[in-house]
């Protein structure tokens, strides 16, 4: 069970991370605020939790095989997408909601993950995903909300959780093909490479497109490198669960983000919570309980 640990840890720290990006987005944009996750941490990835592994576990660096690199681009071109999608959607609709959205990546990652990587599924953790799944859904809904906009926030949502869900199988399959002995190696440099490789690319994009958005970057660095940390930690952690147990399983229990979102949304941004987002957390709160028992 210490995946569902370091499940639970990466979703906390990862809700501490989202809410802060979403802060950013009003003074960098969608673009920028997506780039901070990855520009201010990758130095946490590459110089602290790579060699930390390495002097504590008395690893040295693995020689991926060629197969690694399509999955770790793969990994980290999608995680982009998803969330830069994932900020555009939190934009428009309140911090909770925007997660009930996105977080139908479960049922995604159990398909990808099935067809892809051959994880299999049984019985009582298929219906653990589908009722943790129901539960975002209730939250989601917002009666009396206009319907284009309603449309929009969804589908972009949904699309958002598709790409989360890509970029889970993506990585969990690049941790699965370095074939080490030691997970705790496979899974942190799979991260460091994937946030080298998106902090490459973002940056050069910015660079070419946008520079202003680069200096905007620069002159809020305080907040970006607590961003930053707290999305290479959540990121860790994430990859540490799945070197261990299914994308699906993972993602699944990962859910609990929607119970810090709910925290959040109530005590940081003052929005209310209906009795129907409250339903909602209990289904998600079933989902997961039985996810944890049928493993």
């Amino acid at each position: 069970m210490l995946w569902a640990v370091f499940t639970l840890i990466a979703a906390a720290a990862q809700t501490a991370r989202n809410a802060m990006q979403r802060e950013l987005t009003a003074t960098l944009g969608t673009v920028g605020a997506t780039h901070v996750r990855f520009l201010f941490g990758f130095p946490f990835a590459l110089f602290v939790f790579l060699p930390g592994v390495m002097f504590f576990a008395g690893q040295a660096l693995p020689n991926p095989p060629a197969i690694f690199w399509p999955w770790v681009v793969a990994g980290a071109v999608t995680q982009i997408a998803a969330t830069a999608t994932m900020l555009s959607v939190m934009g428009e609709r309140s911090f909770v909601v925007a997660y009930a959205y996105i977080k139908t990546e479960p049922v995604q990652v159990a398909l990808f993950g099935l067809v892809v990587l051959g994880d299999r599924l049984t019985l009582l953790t298929t219906a653990a995903i589908v009722i943790a799944t129901i539960g975002v859904i209730v939250i989601s809904l917002k009666p009396g909300a206009g319907q284009v906009s309603t449309t929009r926030s969804t589908v972009i949502g949904i699309v958002s959780g598709a790409l989360f869900a890509i970029s889970a199988v993506g990585y969990r399959g690049a941790i699965l093909s370095l074939h080490l002995p030691h997970f705790v190696m496979a899974a942190t440099f799979t991260l460091a490479v994937g946030l080298v490789m998106q902090a490459v690319m973002l940056t050069a994009y910015l660079v070419l497109r946008e520079p202003k958005v680069l200096r905007d970057i620069a002159a809020a660095w305080k907040p970006s490198l607590f961003a930053g940390f707290m999305g290479a930690f959540a990121s860790e952690f994430w990859f540490l669960a799945f070197a261990i147990a299914t994308a699906a399983n993972v993602r699944t229990l990962g859910l609990v983000e929607v119970l810090f979102a709910l925290g959040v949304t109530r005590f940081i941004f003052r929005q209310p919570t209906t009795t129907r987002e409250l339903a909602g957390v209990v289904l998600v709160v079933v989902g997961v309980v039985l996810l944890v028992w049928a493993y």
